[in-house]
């Protein structure tokens, strides 16, 4: 793929490759939950993306690094600990999901229960209630 994106245009091929390098340094940073890395182990993953970001000075990937900046407390408390809102944001995309599906629905109480039932496990046939 990089002698590829080589062969193209130095406008189009190097864009791309920058952005492709600096998602998977983040991924390299994101992989490091639940391992208990070492402090120094964090810090050269994240200084490697944030200076690959920089180099590149395409506006999106300094959006990028600019927003995990703001959230890094959270990126690290998520790669100590290996918990995340995963699950949470995932029911919060079924229920508004099944909003949509629902919003012809009249009865807030029908469309409440739709929610409700879209988004236990039971419901979702995850569970062999026997």
């Amino acid at each position: 793929m990089v002698d590829d994106l080589h062969a193209l245009p130095t406008g189009i091929g190097t864009p791309i490759l920058a952005a492709c390098n600096a998602k998977e340094d983040l991924l390299d940073l994101l992989a490091l939950a639940r391992t208990h890395p070492d402090r120094a182990v964090i810090w050269a993953r994240l200084s490697r993306f944030y200076e690959r970001c920089g180099r590149s000075g395409l506006p999106e990937l300094e959006r990028l690094a600019t927003t995990v900046s703001v959230w890094w407390p959270e990126i690290l408390a998520s790669i100590h600990t290996g918990i995340t809102n995963a699950g949470s944001e995932g029911a919060n995309r079924v229920i508004k999901t099944v909003a949509r599906d629902a919003y012809g629905l009249c009865n807030p109480v029908s469309q409440r229960l739709h929610t409700r039932c879209a988004t236990t496990r039971r419901g979702r046939g995850c569970l062999d209630p026997a």
